[in-house]
């Protein structure tokens, strides 16, 4: 069975539905007979490398929150992170754009390390505070996980990857995603947001079992 996420490294939800999905992945009885592929999306494709001032400034800016708001939405979300086992500290995130991340984990699923570097990658934006539009910061977070300093760096020089980058997001627009995380089961089923890890199983055996029954 095939399960393609699509998810965005700067998105605090898609951390969140990322351990959700283990929680029920580890509680599959197929467990072993599951691939998993991530898929690029991203949630502000216009972001600048590096976006200036805080994050409370750009929630205010998009949202017209006032600075309570901010408090409050973040304290409410670094709840939900915690109680997935996550540590956020959404008040100094460095905000960015995220293409260049997408392109090094299409790299990093060359080598058989895709799902480490999406998991190093939201632990350095979330947890760690990285601005993983910024090149340094990307180069190594990448090298962390194992991948060639070499073939990072020339990724991140040049175009490689930015088709399938590009190819992910026009996947998810003909599959009518419009938020992240969503999960593709078999490209039949699918389950939006982070859904709890009993919801996500569910999922994943009635995909099954209909698959066994076809």
């Amino acid at each position: 069975m095939k399960v393609e996420i699509w998810s965005d490294v700067v998105c605090p939800w898609c951390y969140i539905g990322k351990r959700h999905f283990e929680q029920a992945l580890a509680r599959f009885d197929h467990r072993d007979e599951v691939e998993i592929v991530w898929r690029s999306y991203e949630l502000d494709p216009t972001a600048p490398p590096i976006r200036e001032g805080t994050t409370a400034d750009y929630l205010s800016a998009k949202y017209g929150w006032t600075e309570q708001q901010v408090a409050e939405a973040h304290t409410r979300v670094e709840g939900i992170a915690a109680q997935a086992g996550l540590e956020y500290h959404l008040d100094s995130t460095r905000g960015g754009n995220s293409f260049d991340a997408h392109r090094l984990l299409h790299l990093a699923a060359e080598h058989g390390k895709q799902d480490a570097l999406k998991e190093a990658l939201l632990r350095a934006y979330f947890t760690d505070n990285e601005a993983v539009g910024d090149h340094t910061a990307l180069a190594k977070v990448a090298a962390s996980v194992g991948l060639d300093p070499g073939e990072i760096a020339e990724t991140l020089a040049s175009d490689r990857f930015a088709e399938d980058v590009r190819d992910d997001e026009k996947r998810a627009r003909l599959l009518g995603i419009s938020g992240v995380p969503f999960f593709a089961i078999d490209e039949a089923y699918g389950v939006s947001g982070a859904q709890p890890a009993d919801h996500i199983l569910g999922a994943l055996e009635h995909a099954w079992n209909a698959h066994a029954a076809a």
